[in-house]
């Protein structure tokens, strides 16, 4: 269901309206990413494969992050994000392989595409529009993830693929705590553990769950240039069958993956 440094930036532009009602921020981030854990398998009868120790997932991968932010009158926040999330391996296989009822020999190369970007829509309510040092708020996500996940052998012979664009609404929260005029903190989560079904209303009897969950310090280089310094948490996954597989497979699924994010970088305000 997700549908877990490398240097990182980020840029803001702020638009205020004269009566300082709307701010409008653009935002940019790059930075690395490193696999914890991740499984996954196709087929009831398919390999549990994990990526790291057989995929060819144990390096580091590049990442970005782009989204523009609406504030209005300091309570009312709308965050869209876009997410790419892109990672191409190769390995030789120490032991067959099942993907959906085809096996990889042991012995043999295969590549990996696991293609997972999202898009996020979001809205949270400020608790603390009056209060200069501390600020929280609460809300929700819309998240639309357009998965591509495929296992091509390096000779040509062999192939699967598997697509899916899927909808998961989640919880929102993001904090902010002024140390001093300078130094600042900031936590932010969006995350979720339900059935697919429950989310919605389909039949598929799938478990599901999403967590993306950051801590960031920053410091005010002048009025309208911060820096910072993000470490980010990026999870989830899901299990079950779905009824809409049109094979070659059974369409069972089971997909868990931990990543970690580390990006450094600059907010602009204009």
């Amino acid at each position: 269901m997700l549908s877990l440094g490398r240097i990182s930036a980020q840029d803001e532009i702020s638009i205020y309206s004269n009566d300082d009602q709307i701010k409008l921020s653009a935002v940019a981030e790059i930075g690395f990413l490193g696999v914890l854990d991740h499984k996954i398998q196709f087929g009831q009868n398919g390999t549990y494969l994990n990526y790291v120790k057989e995929g060819g997932q144990n390096t580091l991968f590049p990442v970005t992050r782009l989204s523009l932010e609406l504030e209005f009158k300091k309570k009312n926040t709308f965050v869209f994000l876009y997410q790419p999330l892109t990672i191409k391996t190769t390995a030789l296989l120490s032991e067959d392989l099942i993907v959906d009822n085809l096996t990889y020999p042991a012995g043999s190369g295969v590549d990996f595409l696991y293609n997972f970007p999202f898009y996020r829509l979001s809205y949270m309510r400020e608790l603390l529009s009056d209060n200069e040092k501390y600020s929280f708020g609460i809300g929700g996500t819309i998240q639309i993830r357009n998965a591509t996940i495929s296992f091509e052998s390096t000779d040509g012979e062999r192939f699967r693929t598997n697509t899916d664009i899927g909808i998961v609404p989640a919880l929102k929260i993001r904090g902010r705590s002024n140390f001093t005029d300078r130094f600042y903190g900031e936590i932010e989560a969006d995350g979720i553990y339900a059935p697919v079904s429950y989310l919605n209303g389909s039949t598929n009897e799938i478990v599901g769950a999403i967590l993306d969950a950051s801590v960031r310090a920053g410091y005010k280089i002048e009025n309208h240039v911060n820096t910072f310094l993000n470490v980010r948490y990026l999870g989830g996954g899901a299990v079950g069958t779905s009824s809409d597989d049109s094979g070659p497979g059974d369409g069972y699924t089971r997909n868990w993956l931990h990543f970690i994010t580390v990006s450094t970088g600059f907010v602009y305000e204009f």
